[in-house]
């Protein structure tokens, strides 16, 4: 019975059912945690958890009243981002999240729990961001569903009230015993490289040896078991990974290794053993520290270009939002995103959470009411005053939000994956053959060639490449006012063949444009009125007419709405508006009028317009001139043809001018074109060309001083580096020409390191040192290579 308990395994967590055995659904679980899990998935539909991965899950624990500390208001104020009367979100880190499986599950959490509504995993990072219902579920609720489950997160409170990011002190401790074992096994290694013999020899060569043994069982168990729990779990699935052939190489060296020691028919090859873990775990430490120096995702945030209005003695001045602090009053217009968490001083706060919670619902807030960061205005101005300073991760993460480009990542395949999609299987190949033609003349050489060939194959340079190259250009961007949303977004820069630019306000300069007015005079209630209602439009039309009025008394609007490619309207006591195209406001404008204007009625009453007269941003027939070399572009304007002369005198004779375009004309403009296999690059300016930049391969929203964040763009280009665009796309395919190069030193290295290893003249120690040395040479070309390309840039 013992032995039939030792054999069988667990059907949810893999682990041998050591103690007992307990049957349900006829199948064998190692105690009734995990037997509860399965019942869970099985009664919720989720059974589907087995499918993607055999015995997945992890073992559930006691946990009873661990988490009671979760009930204090104090302490969950902490830890959540987002928190109104409904909604509440939080992430966690899971450091049990290891597979596909986990993935589903974690993000099928709604089927357990129907108060959970969204649940997102960053595998990478190992968290999974919760969004629930708090009428009938509390953060306690969830985190003891989550342990229930086998998935207990770690909760720091530490950690969450400073922002810092966790470090994996389990690498280092690995590696700290790799190196001792290693230096320990070199030192006991060294009689016999010398060759000592007489009473070394009688004495003490077996207890040095078992010495040696002793040494590399902890390297081999515990400091190298990631790479056999890759490795297994890759081929679980039915995949070649990375780690497959340095798990195989690592086995075969203590497997050989032991057998010489038990059967005393040499000294094995421990210190080879201990050398290559520690060189793995060396090399990995030094790509985790260089990544962490290099992530663009910390070190941009003090170039993030939001701008937000201040108030301050009551002049209004834009100012960056990392400028914030607790206390300032800030004015958030419509359509604005609110960049703090803050108190309603005034206005009608009508605020959409859907960039947050996915839920479209606008949410009414009076003053005194607590309005949080990533909610959007929808109903005219507000005033809040700030309650704390910004946290730009927390931006970062919105912007981020892979709700917002999950189209555009699953059709677009990286360059590291096509590349290294059969390198492993090649590796393998050239292991074993070379082993067998080794076996077959030289049987002595056939175990270094096979390992050695394991470990200078290893593909660590080909997937540095990419990060780092992205990761410095990125950075070099941010500096240079250019704020690329992530790597995979200069991927598919670098694959652009059609540019299409809107007009108004991408183009043209809001703050050099000039309007004449025509028609019956304004009373002061209306141009008060006028004033107020085009202080709620971030529109750029808006704004330069704005700017361009007479100040006037500030008011609160009893109401406000912005129609989308017409125009807005809004009321004052007893006095209605209306502001935009003839149509809106009721008036039929003649045919041959081609000018740019916004019209204005009042109660119903047509007023009069203001024609505009754009000013170009500087450089744009130069800019367009570049470009046409190499892409076809066009000009989707939402206005009339009145700048249709114009624009052919400045522009390229094949630029395609389109106008009168809605926001869907646009979006389905550009859906037909990539129908046709364009790869399209849309430069809008973020409000009205939120669905044609969503649409688009890659979306760039162009900033003037105040700016309509939309997680629907990919990268916000500020307005005074508009004529350098063409230096950011050549750019971009520099930087995959910098990969491609990597690629090939790689290639060189491992051809050269290959043949070595092949012909039986480099011992499994060498190999290991040489193979994250050639991962350093990769992450200095690349380093070098982008940083020269950034001083081109400037």
């Amino acid at each position: 019975m013992s032995n039939n308990i030792k054999q069988t395994k667990c059907f949810h967590c893999g682990d041998a059912c050591a103690k007992e055995i307990i049957q349900s659904d006829k199948k064998s679980f190692c105690c009734f945690g995990c037997k509860t899990v399965y019942e869970l998935f099985s009664e919720n539909d989720l059974s589907s958890y087995y499918d993607l991965q055999a015995s997945p899950g992890g073992i559930p624990k006691e946990i009873e009243g661990k988490y009671d500390f979760l009930t204090q208001q104090n302490i969950i104020e902490k830890l959540l981002e987002f928190n109104d009367e409904t909604t509440q979100i939080v992430t966690l880190y899971i450091p049990h999240i290891h597979c596909s499986s986990c993935i589903w599950i974690l993000e099928n959490l709604h089927k357990l729990k129907p108060e959970i509504s969204d649940s997102q995993v960053n595998f990478g990072k190992k968290t999974v961001r919760i969004t629930y219902n708090t009428t009938t579920f509390s953060l306690k609720e969830a985190v003891l569903l989550l342990s229930k489950i086998g998935y207990e997160p770690y909760i720091s409170l530490d950690d969450y009230a400073t922002g810092k990011n966790k470090i994996n002190r389990t690498l280092i401790y690995k590696l700290g015993i790799a190196g001792f074992a290693f230096g320990n096994v070199m030192f006991l290694s060294f009689p016999e490289y010398f060759q000592v013999s007489g009473f070394w020899i009688e004495h003490y060569k077996p207890l040095f040896r078992w010495l040696m043994f002793a040494f590399s069982l902890p390297v081999v168990f515990y400091a190298a078991q990631d790479y056999f729990i890759s490795a297994f779990k890759g081929l679980r699935a039915k995949l070649l990974n990375i780690d497959v052939p340095i798990a195989l190489g690592i086995l075969v060296l203590f497997v050989r290794s032991s057998v010489e020691i038990i059967f005393d028919l040499g000294s094995g090859f421990f210190d080879s053993l201990t050398g290559l873990v520690f060189f793995l775990l060396l090399g990995k430490f030094f790509q985790q520290k260089t990544y962490n120096f290099l992530s663009f995702e910390r070190d941009y945030k003090s170039y993030f270009p939001i701008a937000v209005t201040r108030i301050n003695k009551g002049k209004e001045t834009p100012i960056q939002v990392y400028d914030i602090e607790k206390g300032n009053r800030l004015l958030i217009r419509n359509e604005e995103l609110i960049p703090v968490d803050g108190i309603l001083i005034n206005g009608n706060a009508a605020i959409d959470y859907s960039f947050v919670t996915g839920e479209s619902e606008t949410v009414q807030k009076l003053a005194g009411d607590k309005v949080f960061a990533g909610g959007k205005q929808t109903s005219g101005i507000i005033e809040i005053e700030a309650i704390k300073s910004v946290e730009q991760s927390y931006l970062t993460q919105l912007w981020s939000n892979a709700v917002f480009d999950k189209n555009k990542e699953e059709s677009f395949t990286t360059l590291t994956n096509a590349i290294s999609k059969h390198f492993t299987i090649t590796v393998l190949s050239i292991a074993f053959i070379s082993t067998i033609f080794w076996l077959w003349f030289d049987a002595s050489k056939a175990i270094n060639v096979f390992t050695a060939v394991l470990i200078i194959a290893c593909p660590c340079a080909i997937a540095l490449a990419a990060p780092f190259t992205f990761g410095n250009l990125l950075r070099i961007f941010g500096k240079l006012k250019f704020y690329v949303k992530n790597a995979s977004v200069l991927e598919q820069l670098a694959t652009i063949n059609t540019i299409i630019f809107d007009k108004t306000g991408t183009i043209t300069s809001n703050q050099k444009s000039t309007a004449n007015y025509e028609g019956e005079q304004l009373s002061i209630a209306e141009a008060t009125l006028l004033k107020n209602t085009l202080r709620g439009s971030n529109h750029p039309l808006s704004r330069t007419l704005y700017n361009i009025l007479d100040e006037q008394n500030i008011v609160t609007l009893d109401h406000f709405e912005e129609h989308v490619g017409k125009g807005m309207s809004a009321c004052y006591h007893e006095e209605n508006i209306k502001v935009g195209a003839a149509k809106f406001v009721g008036f039929q404008e003649e045919s041959t009028v081609l000018n740019t204007t916004v019209h204005i009625s009042t109660n119903e009453t047509y007023k009069g317009k203001y024609t505009f007269y754009n000013k170009y941003r500087k450089g744009v027939s130069k800019l367009f001139n570049k470009l046409k070399k190499a892409y076809d572009l066009a000009i989707l304007s939402g206005d009339n043809e009145g700048e249709r002369e114009n624009l052919k005198k400045l522009l390229p004779s094949k630029t395609k001018l389109i106008f009168n375009q809605k926001p869907n004309d646009k979006l389905e403009y550009i859906k037909y074109h990539q129908a046709e296999g364009a790869k399209v690059l849309m430069i809008g300016d973020g409000l009205n060309d939120a669905g044609a930049l969503a649409q688009s391969n890659v979306g760039i929203v162009v900033s003037e001083n105040v700016n309509v964040f939309s997680p629907a763009c990919d990268a916000i280009l500020d307005a005074s580096k508009f004529n350098q665009l063409d230096t950011y796309l050549k750019a971009s395919k520099s930087a995959i020409k910098i990969i491609q190069w990597s690629f090939v030193l790689s290639f060189i290295y491992n051809s050269i390191g290959l043949y070595f290893a092949i012909t039986g003249q480099l011992a499994p120690v060498i190999a290991a040192i040489l193979m994250p040395l050639s991962s350093i040479s990769i992450v200095v070309f690349t380093t070098v290579c982008t940083s020269f390309l950034g001083r081109k840039l400037k």
